[in-house]
């Protein structure tokens, strides 16, 4: 799925509306922000699912251990993982609360709890997040991930996300996180691009600390 918006003209909006993002703009680049475009809405779920609370590496290798139980089949179909003894996802690495949440994904992409692709493609984001969170493990933050990186939602802002967060001070020079309201409100002049402004405060935890003056 491509993106529903133009990242130039996102950056344009961008760097009018805020001249502090202006400048992290300045320093990271283009913006290069793209969507997954083989995943399923069920193996995006079940990817972010393994990947919680853990770092990326790790993360990586338990989800390929996961799907290599699967071989020679790309990826799982929701009545195999089901019909998977719970034992032979954990020699995978998922814990017993992540197996639960896996299967009770798999139970409710089959009963249509989970939409489709093309379903979702006509839902708005608030839709998504609500029918989305009903599955046991996944919270607004992994719906958002998909909003951003399977749909190509253009406005999507992880006020939660800790490295968006950390992005945000250093970008604005805070020596605190702000707070999800603070973001949020700071948020509103990246409106309708903040999926764009989220990948850039991304960009600002790999570069670092930014040049003085970066207050506005």
């Amino acid at each position: 799925m491509s993106l529903l918006f133009d990242p130039e003209d996102a950056v344009r909006v961008l760097r009018t509306n805020d001249p502090v993002l202006a400048r992290l703009i300045e320093r990271a680049g283009p913006c290069r922000f793209s969507t997954h475009k083989r995943a399923t809405p069920f193996a995006a779920l079940a990817q972010s699912i393994t990947y919680q609370q853990l770092n990326g590496r790790a993360a990586g290798t338990i989800f390929g251990r996961f799907r290599a139980i699967y071989r020679p089949k790309r990826f799982p179909t929701p009545d195999a993982l089901l019909e998977t003894p719970d034992a032979a996802l954990r020699t995978a690495g998922l814990s017993r609360s992540k197996i639960a949440a896996m299967k009770d994904l798999a139970a409710k992409t089959k009963d249509g709890t989970v939409p489709t692709l093309a379903r979702l493609r006509d839902m708005s984001d608030e839709e998504i997040v609500e029918r989305l969170t009903a599955v046991r493990g996944i919270g607004p933050w992994t719906v958002e991930m998909l909003l951003m990186f399977r749909l190509g939602r253009p406005d999507v802002l992880p006020v939660t996300d800790y490295g968006v967060r950390k992005g945000y001070s250093i970008a604005f020079r805070k020596r605190e996180l702000p707070s999800p309201d603070d973001l949020r409100a700071r948020g509103e002049r990246w409106r309708p691009f903040r999926s764009v402004a989220a990948w850039y405060l991304w960009r600002a935890v790999e570069l670092g600390e930014g040049p003085k003056g970066g207050r506005g």
